[in-house]
């Protein structure tokens, strides 16, 4: 493994993945990604949140201002799961409203990842077998390992 790609998904188990992967890649000297997935309703979202600050600020926000956001977001939490590892990593922002799996594919492999993280949502012991639409596509349409944590 040289670069893997987690998807950060906002869930109770980003944690566990997050140094699950981190561990990986500090094991192998590899370098993380972490893949913050907007979409333009998010995006237009926090912005309208924003627009309410800039009025009282008297300044101005942009869709740049919610991309870093992210990625700080991102930042921060690397910062809270890896306090006792060196991992070479860097956040990525991507803003998509295609198939959250299509965006995920396009990503790892614009970035030329070898690994995948994501999570699955949890499911019944026999459910387990069949993973929800993005896990399944990307599970089945990346040319790579991908690790799944089921929630």
């Amino acid at each position: 493994m040289e670069r893997a790609l987690i998807v950060l998904d906002d869930g109770d188990s980003e944690s566990a993945l997050l140094r699950e992967a981190g561990e990986l890649a500090a094991g192998v000297d590899a370098e993380l990604l972490l893949l913050a997935l907007l979409s333009t309703e998010d995006v237009e979202s926090d912005l309208e949140t924003l627009e309410a600050i800039a009025n009282v600020e008297h300044t101005e926000y942009s869709e740049d201002t919610v991309r870093k956001s992210a990625a700080r977001a991102a930042d921060s939490l690397v910062e809270e799961v890896f306090d006792d590892l060196e991992v070479s990593h860097r956040s990525v922002v991507t803003v998509s409203d295609e198939d959250r799996a299509e965006a995920i594919l396009e990503t790892a492999s614009e970035y030329d990842c070898d690994h995948v993280f994501i999570s699955g949502r949890k499911r019944s012991p026999t459910g387990k077998v069949v993973f929800g639409d993005t896990t399944q596509d990307v599970l089945l349409n990346f040319d790579g390992r991908v690790t799944v944590e089921l929630t």
